[in-house]
Protein backbone atom coordinates (compact mmCIF):
# COMPACT_ATOMS: atom_id res chain seq x y z
CA UNK A 1 0.00 0.00 0.00
CA UNK A 2 1.30 3.42 -0.89
CA UNK A 3 2.39 5.81 1.85
CA UNK A 4 -0.82 8.56 2.18
CA UNK A 5 1.56 11.48 2.88
CA UNK A 6 3.49 10.93 -0.45
CA UNK A 7 0.12 12.08 -2.16
CA UNK A 8 -0.90 14.41 0.15
CA UNK A 9 -1.14 17.94 -1.61
CA UNK A 10 0.86 21.13 -0.36
CA UNK A 11 1.87 24.45 -2.01
CA UNK A 12 4.73 23.52 -3.85
CA UNK A 13 8.10 25.39 -2.73
CA UNK A 14 9.16 26.62 -6.64
CA UNK A 15 9.91 29.85 -7.81
CA UNK A 16 6.88 31.65 -9.53
CA UNK A 17 8.81 34.08 -12.01
CA UNK A 18 10.71 31.63 -14.65
CA UNK A 19 11.18 32.24 -18.03
CA UNK A 20 7.66 30.68 -19.18
CA UNK A 21 6.04 32.27 -17.22
CA UNK A 22 7.41 35.81 -18.38
CA UNK A 23 6.58 34.12 -22.14
CA UNK A 24 3.27 33.76 -20.40
CA UNK A 25 3.23 37.56 -19.43
CA UNK A 26 3.91 38.55 -22.71
CA UNK A 27 0.84 37.39 -24.85
CA UNK A 28 -1.26 38.72 -21.74
CA UNK A 29 -0.23 41.71 -22.25
CA UNK A 30 -0.88 41.74 -26.13
CA UNK A 31 -3.84 40.24 -25.84
CA UNK A 32 -4.72 42.66 -23.29
CA UNK A 33 -4.05 45.20 -25.50
CA UNK A 34 -6.07 43.93 -28.29
CA UNK A 35 -8.83 43.51 -25.60
CA UNK A 36 -8.78 47.11 -25.26
CA UNK A 37 -8.61 47.70 -28.70
CA UNK A 38 -12.16 45.22 -29.22
CA UNK A 39 -14.32 47.08 -26.15
CA UNK A 40 -13.26 51.06 -27.99
CA UNK A 41 -13.35 49.95 -31.18
CA UNK A 42 -16.29 47.38 -31.34
CA UNK A 43 -15.65 43.84 -32.51
CA UNK A 44 -14.77 44.65 -36.18
CA UNK A 45 -11.44 46.49 -34.86
CA UNK A 46 -9.65 43.38 -34.57
CA UNK A 47 -11.95 40.40 -35.81
CA UNK A 48 -13.20 39.11 -39.07
CA UNK A 49 -16.53 38.18 -37.68
CA UNK A 50 -19.96 39.48 -39.35
CA UNK A 51 -23.54 39.02 -39.92
CA UNK A 52 -22.68 35.69 -42.24
CA UNK A 53 -20.14 34.38 -39.78
CA UNK A 54 -21.19 35.11 -36.32
CA UNK A 55 -19.23 32.51 -34.91
CA UNK A 56 -15.61 32.23 -35.58
CA UNK A 57 -12.60 31.18 -33.68
CA UNK A 58 -13.61 32.71 -29.94
CA UNK A 59 -16.66 30.80 -30.30
CA UNK A 60 -14.84 27.29 -31.30
CA UNK A 61 -11.60 27.52 -29.48
CA UNK A 62 -12.34 29.92 -26.26
CA UNK A 63 -16.18 28.24 -25.16
CA UNK A 64 -17.22 25.03 -27.05
CA UNK A 65 -13.22 23.55 -27.10
CA UNK A 66 -12.72 25.06 -23.75
CA UNK A 67 -15.83 23.96 -22.11
CA UNK A 68 -14.79 20.19 -23.54
CA UNK A 69 -11.33 20.27 -22.29
CA UNK A 70 -12.60 21.05 -19.02
CA UNK A 71 -14.38 18.08 -18.56
CA UNK A 72 -11.69 16.71 -16.36
CA UNK A 73 -13.27 17.99 -13.59
CA UNK A 74 -17.02 16.33 -13.27
CA UNK A 75 -15.66 13.31 -14.82
CA UNK A 76 -13.41 12.78 -12.26
CA UNK A 77 -15.19 14.03 -9.19
CA UNK A 78 -17.93 11.15 -10.86
CA UNK A 79 -15.06 8.61 -10.57
CA UNK A 80 -13.74 9.35 -7.44
CA UNK A 81 -17.04 10.61 -5.27
CA UNK A 82 -19.68 9.03 -6.95
CA UNK A 83 -18.73 5.71 -7.78
CA UNK A 84 -16.14 5.95 -4.62
CA UNK A 85 -13.01 5.05 -6.96
CA UNK A 86 -11.03 6.97 -3.53
CA UNK A 87 -7.65 5.83 -5.03
CA UNK A 88 -7.81 8.14 -7.40
CA UNK A 89 -8.38 11.32 -5.35
CA UNK A 90 -4.89 12.65 -5.63
CA UNK A 91 -6.19 13.87 -9.29
CA UNK A 92 -9.31 15.66 -7.87
CA UNK A 93 -7.81 18.54 -6.98
CA UNK A 94 -5.79 20.09 -10.06
CA UNK A 95 -8.55 18.55 -12.10
CA UNK A 96 -10.89 20.56 -10.57
CA UNK A 97 -8.55 23.47 -10.47
CA UNK A 98 -8.33 22.86 -14.34
CA UNK A 99 -12.06 22.76 -14.35
CA UNK A 100 -12.70 26.06 -12.82
CA UNK A 101 -10.29 28.22 -14.50
CA UNK A 102 -11.27 26.66 -17.53
CA UNK A 103 -14.95 28.03 -17.35
CA UNK A 104 -13.59 31.14 -15.86
CA UNK A 105 -12.21 32.21 -19.19
CA UNK A 106 -15.34 30.36 -21.33
CA UNK A 107 -17.33 32.85 -19.73
CA UNK A 108 -14.48 35.45 -20.19
CA UNK A 109 -14.44 34.42 -23.87
CA UNK A 110 -18.41 34.94 -24.09
CA UNK A 111 -18.31 38.18 -22.52
CA UNK A 112 -15.56 39.68 -25.64
CA UNK A 113 -17.33 37.53 -28.36
CA UNK A 114 -21.02 38.80 -27.36
CA UNK A 115 -21.71 42.43 -29.44
CA UNK A 116 -23.82 43.72 -26.26
CA UNK A 117 -21.02 42.62 -23.95
CA UNK A 118 -22.91 44.88 -21.13
CA UNK A 119 -25.98 42.40 -21.47
CA UNK A 120 -24.63 39.46 -20.14
CA UNK A 121 -26.61 39.64 -17.02
CA UNK A 122 -30.09 39.38 -18.87
CA UNK A 123 -30.54 35.69 -19.00
CA UNK A 124 -30.11 35.29 -15.31
CA UNK A 125 -33.83 38.01 -15.42
CA UNK A 126 -35.46 37.69 -18.63
CA UNK A 127 -35.45 34.09 -19.09
CA UNK A 128 -36.16 32.00 -22.57
CA UNK A 129 -36.59 28.30 -21.99
CA UNK A 130 -37.71 27.76 -25.39
CA UNK A 131 -33.92 28.08 -26.29
CA UNK A 132 -30.78 26.25 -25.98
CA UNK A 133 -28.44 28.90 -25.64
CA UNK A 134 -30.17 30.33 -22.75
CA UNK A 135 -29.82 26.71 -21.07
CA UNK A 136 -26.35 26.60 -21.70
CA UNK A 137 -25.12 30.24 -19.98
CA UNK A 138 -27.82 28.95 -16.79
CA UNK A 139 -25.90 25.81 -16.72
CA UNK A 140 -22.28 27.04 -17.28
CA UNK A 141 -23.06 29.89 -14.74
CA UNK A 142 -24.44 27.43 -12.24
CA UNK A 143 -21.50 24.70 -12.86
CA UNK A 144 -18.89 27.61 -12.38
CA UNK A 145 -20.31 28.63 -9.09
CA UNK A 146 -20.48 25.05 -7.87
CA UNK A 147 -16.61 24.66 -8.80
CA UNK A 148 -15.54 27.56 -6.44
CA UNK A 149 -18.05 26.49 -3.52
CA UNK A 150 -15.88 22.66 -4.57
CA UNK A 151 -12.53 25.00 -4.08
CA UNK A 152 -13.27 26.34 -1.23
CA UNK A 153 -12.39 24.04 1.02
CA UNK A 154 -8.69 23.89 -0.29
CA UNK A 155 -8.64 27.70 0.32
CA UNK A 156 -9.82 27.33 3.92
CA UNK A 157 -7.23 24.16 4.39
CA UNK A 158 -4.19 27.09 3.44
CA UNK A 159 -5.47 29.54 5.59
CA UNK A 160 -6.11 26.99 8.25
CA UNK A 161 -2.01 26.22 8.11
CA UNK A 162 -0.98 29.74 7.76
CA UNK A 163 1.38 30.30 10.89
CA UNK A 164 -0.44 34.61 10.93
CA UNK A 165 -3.91 32.99 10.88
CA UNK A 166 -4.52 32.91 14.54
CA UNK A 167 -7.64 34.73 15.19
CA UNK A 168 -10.08 33.17 17.43
CA UNK A 169 -12.76 34.03 15.52
CA UNK A 170 -11.21 33.69 12.45
CA UNK A 171 -10.24 30.33 12.96
CA UNK A 172 -13.47 29.54 14.22
CA UNK A 173 -15.31 30.68 11.04
CA UNK A 174 -13.13 29.10 8.90
CA UNK A 175 -13.66 25.64 11.09
CA UNK A 176 -17.70 26.20 10.95
CA UNK A 177 -17.34 26.90 6.99
CA UNK A 178 -15.28 23.51 6.65
CA UNK A 179 -18.02 21.73 8.24
CA UNK A 180 -20.36 22.96 6.75
CA UNK A 181 -19.01 22.18 3.17
CA UNK A 182 -17.93 18.79 4.21
CA UNK A 183 -21.84 17.77 5.03
CA UNK A 184 -23.11 19.80 1.79
CA UNK A 185 -20.42 18.42 -0.43
CA UNK A 186 -22.20 15.73 -1.96
CA UNK A 187 -24.93 18.29 -3.08
CA UNK A 188 -22.41 19.90 -5.08
CA UNK A 189 -20.83 17.39 -6.67
CA UNK A 190 -23.91 15.94 -7.85
CA UNK A 191 -24.93 19.16 -8.90
CA UNK A 192 -21.83 19.79 -10.66
CA UNK A 193 -21.85 16.43 -12.51
CA UNK A 194 -25.27 16.81 -14.06
CA UNK A 195 -25.14 20.10 -15.23
CA UNK A 196 -21.66 19.30 -16.99
CA UNK A 197 -23.90 16.50 -18.82
CA UNK A 198 -26.55 19.28 -19.93
CA UNK A 199 -24.48 21.39 -21.38
CA UNK A 200 -21.58 19.39 -22.76
CA UNK A 201 -24.50 18.08 -24.79
CA UNK A 202 -26.84 21.35 -25.25
CA UNK A 203 -23.00 23.01 -27.06
CA UNK A 204 -23.71 20.50 -29.47
CA UNK A 205 -27.97 21.14 -30.02
CA UNK A 206 -27.31 24.77 -30.81
CA UNK A 207 -25.97 23.56 -34.42
CA UNK A 208 -29.10 21.59 -35.01
CA UNK A 209 -30.89 24.46 -36.59
CA UNK A 210 -27.99 24.23 -39.17
CA UNK A 211 -29.15 21.94 -41.45
CA UNK A 212 -28.41 23.71 -44.62
CA UNK A 213 -24.95 25.04 -43.35
CA UNK A 214 -23.24 22.19 -41.38
CA UNK A 215 -21.73 20.07 -43.64
CA UNK A 216 -23.23 16.64 -43.71
CA UNK A 217 -20.37 15.06 -42.34
CA UNK A 218 -21.06 16.62 -38.69
CA UNK A 219 -24.35 17.62 -38.84
CA UNK A 220 -26.78 15.15 -37.29
CA UNK A 221 -29.83 14.21 -34.84
CA UNK A 222 -27.18 13.17 -32.33
CA UNK A 223 -24.83 15.67 -32.29
CA UNK A 224 -25.57 16.73 -28.99
CA UNK A 225 -24.91 12.68 -27.65
CA UNK A 226 -21.68 12.92 -29.66
CA UNK A 227 -20.33 16.30 -27.63
CA UNK A 228 -21.11 14.39 -24.16
CA UNK A 229 -19.54 11.34 -25.12
CA UNK A 230 -16.58 13.42 -26.70
CA UNK A 231 -16.34 15.58 -23.33
CA UNK A 232 -16.70 12.85 -21.17
CA UNK A 233 -13.62 10.61 -23.49
CA UNK A 234 -11.50 13.54 -23.18
CA UNK A 235 -11.61 14.04 -19.55
CA UNK A 236 -9.23 11.18 -18.37
CA UNK A 237 -6.32 12.15 -21.06
CA UNK A 238 -7.00 16.04 -19.87
CA UNK A 239 -6.26 15.09 -16.21
CA UNK A 240 -3.15 12.74 -17.68
CA UNK A 241 -1.99 15.86 -19.66
CA UNK A 242 -2.11 18.13 -16.63
CA UNK A 243 -0.36 16.24 -14.02
CA UNK A 244 2.77 14.90 -16.97
CA UNK A 245 3.95 18.94 -17.18
CA UNK A 246 2.89 19.39 -13.72
CA UNK A 247 5.62 16.48 -13.14
CA UNK A 248 8.09 18.04 -15.79
CA UNK A 249 7.81 21.95 -15.10
CA UNK A 250 6.74 22.02 -11.42
CA UNK A 251 8.10 18.63 -10.45
CA UNK A 252 5.20 17.40 -8.49
CA UNK A 253 4.76 13.94 -7.50
CA UNK A 254 4.46 11.17 -9.89
CA UNK A 255 1.27 10.30 -10.47
CA UNK A 256 2.12 7.72 -13.45
CA UNK A 257 0.01 4.60 -11.47
CA UNK A 258 -2.99 6.57 -11.26
CA UNK A 259 -2.77 7.88 -14.46
CA UNK A 260 -2.51 4.56 -16.25
CA UNK A 261 -5.62 3.41 -14.17
CA UNK A 262 -7.89 6.14 -15.21
CA UNK A 263 -6.07 5.73 -18.95
CA UNK A 264 -7.93 2.26 -18.95
CA UNK A 265 -11.65 3.84 -19.45
CA UNK A 266 -10.73 5.99 -22.12
CA UNK A 267 -10.96 3.41 -24.91
CA UNK A 268 -13.54 1.99 -23.70
CA UNK A 269 -15.51 5.98 -24.28
CA UNK A 270 -13.80 6.09 -27.31
CA UNK A 271 -15.32 2.98 -28.73
CA UNK A 272 -18.48 3.94 -27.72
CA UNK A 273 -18.09 7.75 -29.76
CA UNK A 274 -16.74 5.98 -32.13
CA UNK A 275 -19.16 3.82 -32.52
CA UNK A 276 -21.92 6.29 -32.87
CA UNK A 277 -19.93 8.26 -35.45
CA UNK A 278 -20.22 5.51 -37.77
CA UNK A 279 -23.30 3.80 -37.48
CA UNK A 280 -24.96 7.08 -37.69
CA UNK A 281 -22.84 7.70 -41.18
CA UNK A 282 -24.05 4.26 -42.50
CA UNK A 283 -27.74 5.26 -41.36
CA UNK A 284 -27.78 8.76 -42.75
CA UNK A 285 -25.46 7.63 -45.82
CA UNK A 286 -22.97 10.43 -45.08
CA UNK A 287 -19.72 8.37 -45.31
CA UNK A 288 -19.79 8.91 -49.29
CA UNK A 289 -18.64 12.48 -48.50
CA UNK A 290 -15.54 10.89 -46.58
CA UNK A 291 -12.69 10.87 -49.91
CA UNK A 292 -14.11 13.86 -51.88
CA UNK A 293 -10.78 15.14 -51.26
CA UNK A 294 -12.14 18.88 -50.06
CA UNK A 295 -10.96 20.74 -47.11
CA UNK A 296 -14.29 19.48 -45.10
CA UNK A 297 -13.65 15.72 -45.81
CA UNK A 298 -9.49 16.00 -45.11
CA UNK A 299 -10.36 17.64 -42.01
CA UNK A 300 -13.22 15.00 -40.53
CA UNK A 301 -10.48 12.20 -41.44
CA UNK A 302 -7.55 13.42 -39.61
CA UNK A 303 -10.07 14.23 -36.64
CA UNK A 304 -11.00 10.71 -36.48
CA UNK A 305 -7.95 8.90 -37.50
CA UNK A 306 -5.41 11.10 -35.06
CA UNK A 307 -8.30 11.85 -32.33
CA UNK A 308 -10.33 8.86 -32.08
CA UNK A 309 -8.89 5.77 -33.71
CA UNK A 310 -5.24 6.02 -33.10
CA UNK A 311 -5.53 6.86 -29.05
CA UNK A 312 -7.60 4.17 -28.91
CA UNK A 313 -5.14 1.04 -30.34
CA UNK A 314 -2.57 2.89 -28.17
CA UNK A 315 -4.55 3.09 -24.89
CA UNK A 316 -6.08 -0.71 -25.61
CA UNK A 317 -1.80 -2.12 -25.50
CA UNK A 318 -1.41 -2.52 -21.59
CA UNK A 319 2.39 -2.08 -21.95
CA UNK A 320 2.09 0.74 -24.24
CA UNK A 321 -0.74 2.75 -21.24
CA UNK A 322 2.42 2.20 -18.68
CA UNK A 323 4.89 3.95 -20.48
CA UNK A 324 4.80 7.76 -19.61
CA UNK A 325 5.59 8.61 -23.15
CA UNK A 326 2.78 6.46 -24.59
CA UNK A 327 0.47 7.21 -22.36
CA UNK A 328 1.20 11.31 -22.80
CA UNK A 329 1.04 11.27 -26.39
CA UNK A 330 -2.17 9.44 -26.51
CA UNK A 331 -3.63 12.01 -24.28
CA UNK A 332 -2.16 14.96 -26.75
CA UNK A 333 -3.96 12.94 -29.82
CA UNK A 334 -7.46 12.89 -28.02
CA UNK A 335 -7.08 16.43 -26.78
CA UNK A 336 -6.25 17.58 -30.36
CA UNK A 337 -9.02 14.98 -31.64
CA UNK A 338 -11.67 17.04 -29.41
CA UNK A 339 -10.34 20.49 -30.21
CA UNK A 340 -10.72 19.53 -34.09
CA UNK A 341 -13.81 18.59 -34.17
CA UNK A 342 -15.11 21.58 -32.59
CA UNK A 343 -13.11 23.68 -34.91
CA UNK A 344 -14.64 21.70 -37.70
CA UNK A 345 -18.05 22.00 -36.23
CA UNK A 346 -18.14 25.52 -35.78
CA UNK A 347 -15.59 27.04 -38.65
CA UNK A 348 -14.78 24.61 -41.19
CA UNK A 349 -17.85 22.53 -41.44
CA UNK A 350 -20.25 25.26 -41.09
CA UNK A 351 -20.95 27.12 -44.31
CA UNK A 352 -23.67 29.50 -44.86
CA UNK A 353 -25.38 28.61 -48.24
CA UNK A 354 -25.91 32.72 -49.38
CA UNK A 355 -23.19 33.21 -50.97
CA UNK A 356 -19.41 32.44 -51.13
CA UNK A 357 -18.65 33.71 -47.28
CA UNK A 358 -15.25 32.52 -46.05
CA UNK A 359 -13.87 33.27 -42.97
CA UNK A 360 -9.85 33.20 -41.15
CA UNK A 361 -9.22 34.10 -37.84
CA UNK A 362 -8.17 37.86 -37.80
CA UNK A 363 -4.27 38.47 -36.05
CA UNK A 364 -6.32 40.24 -32.76
CA UNK A 365 -8.71 37.33 -32.77
CA UNK A 366 -5.59 34.84 -32.17
CA UNK A 367 -3.52 36.90 -30.05
CA UNK A 368 -6.65 37.24 -27.53
CA UNK A 369 -7.41 33.44 -28.07
CA UNK A 370 -3.90 32.81 -26.76
CA UNK A 371 -4.06 35.91 -24.04
CA UNK A 372 -6.24 33.91 -22.47
CA UNK A 373 -4.64 30.96 -22.59
CA UNK A 374 -1.92 32.54 -20.91
CA UNK A 375 -3.76 33.81 -18.24
CA UNK A 376 -5.25 30.70 -17.50
CA UNK A 377 -1.67 28.99 -17.09
CA UNK A 378 -0.66 31.68 -15.31
CA UNK A 379 -3.15 31.48 -12.79
CA UNK A 380 -2.33 28.04 -12.62
CA UNK A 381 0.55 28.33 -11.50
CA UNK A 382 0.21 31.17 -8.96
CA UNK A 383 -2.90 28.88 -7.57
CA UNK A 384 -0.61 25.87 -7.35
CA UNK A 385 2.41 27.90 -5.97
CA UNK A 386 0.56 28.94 -2.88
CA UNK A 387 -2.56 27.00 -2.41
CA UNK A 388 -2.41 22.95 -1.56
CA UNK A 389 -3.47 21.68 -4.72
CA UNK A 390 -0.57 19.52 -6.00
CA UNK A 391 1.54 16.93 -4.17
CA UNK A 392 5.29 17.12 -4.30
CA UNK A 393 7.97 14.36 -4.91
CA UNK A 394 8.23 12.04 -2.36
CA UNK A 395 12.06 13.58 -1.99
CA UNK A 396 10.30 17.04 -1.38
CA UNK A 397 7.80 16.00 0.78
CA UNK A 398 7.77 17.42 4.18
Amino acid sequence: MSDPDVHKSVPLRRPLWTPGVLVMLVFMLIGAAFIIARFTGGIAAVSNLSTARPWGLWVGIDVATGVALAAGGFTTAFLTHILGRHYYESLMRPALLTAMLGYTFVVLGLLIDIGRSWAIWKPMIFWNTNSVLFEVAMCVMVYLTVLYIEFMPIVIERFKSRPGTSNRRVQWLLKKGEALLGRTMWIFIVAGVVLSCMHQSSLGSLMLITPTKLHPLWYTPILPLLFLTSAIAVGFPMVIFEGTLAKSSLQSNDEMALMSGIARFTPVILGIYLSLKIGDMLVRGTWIYLFDNTMQSNSFLIEVGLGVIAPMVILLNRQRRNSQRWLFFASCCVIGGVVFNRVNVFIIGYKPPFGPVTYSPAVGEIFITCGLIATLMFLYRVIVTYLPVLAPRREDAI
